[in-house]
């Protein structure tokens, strides 16, 4: 079937001015762009007034976890409805394959943030995957994913001898087509492992031509993860590492979400962006992605004591440990340079849905306690296990010199959760970026290339990223002019996102969800 799109303003993922023209795609592929075309076609769409560009592309997500739920239209829908057709998945650590599929530690599989509904290995991942996915995903392989299914969360190092198992997991992946593998150094078991194991790791995803993400071990100017005084902040420590392995093992480096938690990290961009740049002038292939609001999912006890959790009810209610507490709360806070009022609540239980949206003052208020008791019943009410979404991951200054950066790509590191709170970076990440291009100025060809042609080329993605004859259609209708986000209603319909096509197929027509399986595995060309 033969589809004309007449008359749009083209945005062809180069970063080159856009210019009025027409695109024609037949099944998956587009046959023609640009100029007047005059084939026959099937159907013709007019696209006056609105512009066209390669479908966007989200450069770090973990909706891999989701694909194969009974449910899985609902944790794919928001993206596809503010403009998305491809993500980066298996990030931080986590993928839901690399692992045997009978696996005693599968709920360990996602770290305890997602679940590995089959776990198994990557041909398995594919073969189910094929049919059911919304999205095409661009899969890397986890390395917390595949030690949590070989030995659970147990901290003690690799032998020579595990450590050649784990990469037997890679090279399967690898050689299967994944993209490349993942760290996530604050999660569980990622953090146990040694420099020998992580090196080997990051080696065998080098010699495949691989990229590998990092999620650092802090985003901040101090972490539970560093020694308290150190030479450096722990942000650049972070940075350090990441900036170590992908030295000592020659493999692409994708910094993952460059954040800046806690107002007294904000003076530390110049340093961070200098340490790119001195590594990016050496020769080396490192670059890094970001969001596009202020804020991002987080837990609840995350300036909650380890030693206070451990203390008896008798222990903790003495003077002399409330005290302690409230000290070393205080000194976080502090340190971090982030307020109570911070923290908007997520989730706590089922039974106290009452508090979802409110930040840690609003509740205080509403039940006559004092922030710090309002949030001490929090963590209980949660059994330390609640979530929230923290402020002050960035400021305005902060996102404008990241969306400006030339070594920046744009991603949602979002998905939907089951209960709670939604998170605005699933629903509304890409069309703030648009608004933001508007406020500060920025072309429009500029920020197309970002969240297309730009990831493509740095995941090394064939034939998606660009307007092209014989590219896939993957294709993303815009209104300019009309685009809209609700930074106060999260899981909001964002407004100027008109059509997208996933694989020539339409999966939202005139900002109406069609949905369907289009997608698939996208694999690297071995």
């Amino acid at each position: 079937m033969k589809t004309l799109f007449r008359n749009g303003l083209i945005y062809d993922g180069t970063g080159s001015s856009p210019a009025v023209g027409d695109v024609l795609i037949e099944n998956d592929r587009i046959l023609e762009v640009g100029g007047t075309i005059s084939a026959e076609a099937d159907r013709v769409i007019d696209l006056e007034g609105l512009a066209i560009c390669p479908g966007l592309i989200d450069a770090h997500s973990h909706n891999d976890f989701f694909y194969d739920r009974e449910d899985a239209e609902k944790f794919y829908k928001p993206f596809i409805v503010q403009g998305i057709t491809t993500q980066i998945t298996g990030n931080c650590s986590f993928s839901p394959f690399g692992m045997e599929p009978d696996t005693p530690y599968r709920d360990k599989i996602g770290g305890g943030l997602f679940d590995a509904q089959h776990p198994g290995s990557f041909a398995e991942f594919k073969a189910r995957a094929k049919g059911r996915l919304f999205v095409n995903l661009v899969p890397l392989i986890g390395q917390g994913s595949v030690r949590a299914g070989m030995t659970g969360y147990d901290p003690t190092p690799y032998t020579q001898e595990q450590i050649e198992k784990e990469l037997g997991y890679v090279r399967e992946a690898m050689e299967g087509g994944a993209f490349g593998g993942s760290f996530g150094f604050m999660y569980e078991p990622d953090r146990y492992a040694k420099e020998d194991e992580i090196l080997a790791f990051a080696k065998e995803i080098a010699k495949y031509d691989g990229i590998v993400t990092i999620h650092p071990r802090a985003c901040s100017i101090v972490s539970a993860d560093y020694p308290l005084l150190t030479k450096k902040s722990h942000l650049e420590l972070g940075l350090d590492e990441a900036v170590n392995i992908m030295e000592k093992s020659g493999c692409r480096l994708e910094y993952s979400h460059l954040i800046f938690t806690g107002a007294r990290s904000w003076k530390l961009l110049d340093k961070m962006l200098n340490t790119f740049y001195r590594e990016k002038d050496k020769g080396y292939p490192i670059a890094f992605d970001n969001y596009a609001f202020h804020y991002g999912a987080s837990v609840i006890t995350v300036v909650f004591p380890e030693w206070y959790a451990q203390l008896s009810k008798e222990e903790a209610k003495k003077p002399l440990n409330r005290f302690k507490l409230e000290l070393t709360i205080l000194m976080y806070r502090k340190v971090l340079g982030i307020d109570w009022d911070d923290m908007v609540i997520a989730y706590i239980s089922d039974e106290y849905p009452e508090y979802e949206g409110k930040t840690v003052p609003e509740a205080a208020a509403e039940e006559g306690l004092s922030n710090l008791d309002m949030y001490l019943k929090l963590v209980d009410l949660s059994g330390r296990a609640g979530s929230i979404y923290l402020g002050k991951y960035y400021n305005d200054e902060i996102v404008h010199r990241l969306m400006e950066d030339e070594l920046s790509v744009f991603m949602t590191d979002a998905w939907v959760e089951e209960k709670g709170l939604q998170n605005i970076a699933a629903f509304q990440t890409f069309p703030q970026f648009f608004l933001l291009a508007k406020r500060y100025g920025i072309p429009v060809e500029k920020i197309v290339r970002k969240m297309t042609g730009a990831t493509a080329d740095r995941y090394r993605i064939p034939e998606r990223g660009y307007l092209r004859p014989g590219y896939k259609a993957d294709l993303t209708v815009l209104d300019l002019k009309n685009i809209r986000v609700n930074e106060k209603q999260p899981d909001f319909k964002p407004g100027g996102i008109v059509h997208v096509y996933v694989n020539g197929h339409p999966v939202l027509e005139n900002g109406s969800f069609l949905g369907g399986c289009a997608g698939e595995v996208v694999l690297k060309p071995q």
